[in-house]
């Protein structure tokens, strides 16, 4: 259903993390989120987190504002990301390590993502597993609370959480996915029902099939459509739904020494049930502009137009470019504009992803002022509250 971007042209907005503000020290751990708020000092740090984030992200303009993902902690390379969920789950327990055997991208000790690997603990299934206290409306609602503009609420997919914790109660990985498909699906189903307007759904591993990437790698593509879209089925009667791909960031960090190419997930991923694709299409250029608008036809296309591991903070006549090209592609009332991927915990500060964002509107501006469209008033680009005056 498309119900947020249904009277948005070139709507802009940001994947969904933002780096934590240096003061926002008190975890979540592994605590219930509604439990956690009756921490003061949590539930202080907190709601002042989201605040902030929302307030940064409305201070340059976006139309579509996420809660930062601040229910995540601190840590080495996204690992609550994979983390929040899968503590939460019912019959998934203990911790497996990172072990050296599997291999990484034929990363070894030395590397980063080794580093980031190692640090790396998920839980294993034990019994069967069933929804638990994700209480994503709950998180949903503390941000939507805060602001005027839709909030998108981004989770990671049930095969990146299944691909990625270990087995001792399931005779087949195929059967442990369907299970934590299925919870997640009454999750979503849940914050769905509070008003969410946006809900994204992050890195359905499609693309990544073939790509050395672990055990993902080990299960058919048509396998990965099918979770997905039993993880989303009857979502889009009740909001709108969206599906996050890019080609990784750990630590910030590149996966492979190339840019990847979207070309061979495209057909698959067309046969996804959602309303808006995101692409990362910064990072190489938008190499892939052509194909994915070839490909991709009824459904809302977003194509990151800001690098989301490299610290230049890209001119706004660069996101405009990319824009431009984009258009002679993909129609402007199906075009979103947005980040390549979230900017993460670690490696990026505050300022730099929020000037990145002040880019992204400012960029946006001024193809929607060539197209005669209205432009989004950037307060942090206003003139009239700069400190130093014109010489």
């Amino acid at each position: 259903m498309i119900k947020a971007t249904k009277e948005l042209t070139l709507p802009t907005t940001i994947t969904g993390s933002l780096p934590r503000p240096v003061w926002y020290t008190e975890t979540l751990g592994a605590r219930p989120f509604r439990d956690a708020l009756a921490d003061a000092r949590f539930r202080e740090q907190y709601t002042d987190a989201v605040a902030t984030c929302i307030r940064d992200q409305e201070r340059a303009g976006l139309d579509i504002v996420t809660d930062g993902d601040a229910r995540f902690d601190t840590d080495v390379g996204g690992m609550s990301w994979f983390q929040y969920p899968a503590r939460r789950f019912k019959g998934l327990a203990g911790g497996d390590y990172y072990r050296t055997r599997k291999g990484y991208g034929g990363t070894a000790k030395g590397d980063i993502i080794f580093e980031v690997m190692e640090s790396r603990v998920m839980p294993r299934a034990v019994a069967r597993i069933e929804r638990g206290p994700l209480q994503y409306s709950s998180l949903w609602k503390v941000a939507q609370g805060m602001t005027v503009r839709p909030v998108k609420f981004g989770t990671i997919t049930p095969e990146l959480i299944g691909t990625s914790v270990g087995n001792d109660y399931y005779s087949s990985q195929e059967e442990l996915l369907r299970d934590i498909s299925a919870a997640m699906r009454d999750e979503l189903r849940e914050l769905a029902g509070a008003g969410c307007a946006i809900i994204q759904m992050e890195e359905p591993n499609i693309h990544l099939v073939g790509v050395q990437r672990g055990g993902g790698a080990q299960l058919d593509v048509e396998f990965f459509v099918e979770i997905f879209n039993n993880t989303v089925k009857g979502l889009r009667d009740l909001t709108e739904v969206w599906c996050h791909t890019c080609w990784g960031n750990p630590a910030q960090q590149r996966l492979f020494a190339t840019n990847q190419s979207y070309r061979d997930a495209l057909p698959h991923l067309n046969k996804l049930d959602v309303d808006v694709l995101t692409f990362e299409c910064a990072t190489s250029d938008g190499m892939d502009l052509e194909l994915i608008g070839k490909a991709i036809t009824d459904k809302k296309i977003a194509i990151g137009v800001v690098d989301h591991r490299n610290l230049q903070v890209e001119r706004p006549q660069q996101v405009a470019d990319l824009i431009r090209r984009a258009l002679k592609h993909i129609p402007a009332d199906r075009l979103i504009l947005s980040s390549d991927c979230g900017f993460g915990r670690e490696g990026m500060s505050r300022r730099i992803a929020f000037y990145k964002m002040v880019s992204i509107v400012r960029g946006t501006n001024l193809v929607r002022k060539e197209l005669g469209l209205p432009e989004a008033r950037c307060l942090a680009a206003d003139p009239r509250y700069a400190l130093a005056e014109e010489m």
